[in-house]
């Protein structure tokens, strides 16, 4: 007989076989699968659940994905697009509903689940009902006041990012920062999502706020997470993040989720970005803009410049085409002027005519110039005018005379001769004022009170002076004019 330990060995070896009796063939796991799928659905065809709605995704055929949870279990779910088409409400996480169908299984992850036909309202989630007071609470202590709200700098030198250094999201914000304004970066690490994850996240927000001098200062704070469910992002709705960052000196910027998702964390930051992406792009503007921006503001500043002068050189050249040129604003005048000195000419001709016609017609016969003398003599024997008039009258003139008299003999050149002075002449009569203009001339007059007297100068041989000349009068009778006038 075979002993025990032969006989375990052949149970335990290593090609299966089958023993005597044995009629059961092994199931492949498609059988066995099939046939729990079988047995669950007949077993639960039709159902009714409620639970808290979590992880809700809209996928882009139009079906509904979600989890029902309670306390102690979830349960995956899933509604076909012509259902999720009818639904009067929007599922959302944290919503507590009723949903009707029948429980099935899904081979390909061994999870079962329920396919759903229909979903109603149940009533507010406890996950929900538990952020909105949280949120309320620190609200009221003024954590989310827009006056705690800073503005971001304009070109941060230095960025601080608090996220997983292994996920998708560090890997966007430093290729977004490269591609708009290559900056510094400074990455704190830290767990996103789970247990632990919201101290780790405050950790690093107040570290960046007391960073050792031998590290820069960060100039801007992005805190960011992808994507994901409500208990995903639980960690930034702890009252322990939000209090770091709104005790944070450094501007922060929440980028937690996506545009759908909001956590408290959003309300206290200084600015909210919809994704960890375009949080990159808040915290530094394009580089290329700015230097396109300072370019253009250049040239402006050029054109600005030169603007006036331009503006005012073509307002002087419009100027200048509409002034009249010289000589059509004079050429009128100079017309006006021939025109007068012409009729000039002709009315002084004329009134010498005139007056050599009138002086020729006055031949008055002797009787009547007898007759004026007479009237004239008769008229100045009825003016009887007093002594004391016509003497008043000359000694006023007499006076006069006297005053004009003394000021003759004060500027008279000559006055002074008479006291001994003498007036040193050339030949021609010019005054001599210095030692070396005499020196020049060889004979010169000295004039004196009582006549004057030619001398020699030691300069030149004596010579001959030249006789003056002495200007004759013009006041005589024969070279006065006669009056055209009369």
């Amino acid at each position: 007989m075979p002993s025990s330990s032969s006989q375990e060995n052949a149970e335990n070896g290593l090609v299966a076989r089958s023993g005597e009796g044995d009629n059961a063939a092994p199931f492949s796991i498609t059988e066995i699968s099939t046939m729990l799928k079988r047995t669950v659905e007949d077993r639960f065809g039709f159902v009714r659940l409620r639970g808290e709605l979590s992880g809700v995704k809209r996928a882009a055929s139009g079906h509904l994905y979600c989890s029902l949870k309670d306390e102690k279990a979830v349960i995956d779910g899933v509604m076909w697009r012509g259902n999720a088409g009818r639904l009067g409400f929007l599922p959302e996480d944290g919503i507590e509903v009723v949903a009707t169908g029948k429980l099935t299984t899904y081979a390909g992850r061994s999870k079962y689940q329920i396919v759903m036909d229909s979903m109603e309202i149940a009533g507010e989630g406890a996950l929900l009902a538990l952020l909105e007071k949280t949120r309320l609470r620190l609200e009221k202590e003024g954590l989310f006041a827009a006056e705690r709200k800073r503005q971001l700098p304009f070109l941060p030198r230095t960025i601080a990012v608090v996220t997983s250094p292994t996920g998708a999201v560090i890997r966007d914000i430093l290729h977004r920062l490269a591609d708009r304004f290559p900056s510094r970066v400074l990455v704190w690490p830290v767990l996103v999502q789970g247990q632990g994850s919201a101290d780790q996240v405050a950790s690093a927000i107040r570290g960046f706020s007391n960073v050792p001098k031998t590290i820069p200062k960060p100039d801007v704070l992005i805190v960011a997470r992808g994507g994901g469910s409500i208990e995903d992002l639980w960690g930034f709705n702890e009252e322990v993040v939000v209090r770091a960052i709104a005790d944070c000196p450094i501007p922060v910027i929440s980028a937690v989720g996506h545009e759908t998702d909001t956590t408290l964390a959003d309300y206290a930051a200084d600015r909210r970005a919809p994704t960890p992406t375009a949080a990159a792009e808040m915290a530094v503007p394009v580089r290329a803009e700015l230097a396109a921006t300072i370019e253009d503001l250049a040239h402006r500043q050029k054109r600005a410049i030169g603007r006036p002068v331009t503006l005012g050189r073509e307002r002087l050249e419009a100027r200048v085409q509409r002034l009249p040129r010289p000589e059509a604003v004079l050429q009128p005048q100079g017309q006006k002027l021939d025109d007068l000195s012409e009729r000039l000419r002709r009315g002084l001709m004329d009134r010498a005519a005139k007056g050599r016609e009138k002086l020729g017609a006055l031949r008055m016969p002797r009787a009547i110039l007898d007759r004026g003398l007479r009237e004239a003599r008769q008229k100045l024997g009825n003016n009887r005018l007093s002594a004391a008039v016509i003497e008043g009258r000359f000694s006023r003139d007499s006076e006069r005379f006297a005053a004009l008299d003394r000021l003759y003999q004060s500027l008279n050149p000559k006055a002074p001769l008479k006291r001994g002075f003498v007036l040193v002449k050339d030949v021609d009569g010019n005054l001599v004022r210095t030692r070396k203009d005499a020196g020049q001339h060889a004979a010169l007059g000295i004039e004196f009170g009582d006549g004057i007297l030619d001398v020699t100068t030691g300069a030149a041989p004596a010579a001959q002076a030249k006789p003056r000349k002495r200007k004759p009068r013009t006041d005589t009778a024969q070279n006065r004019q006669d009056d055209l006038f009369g």
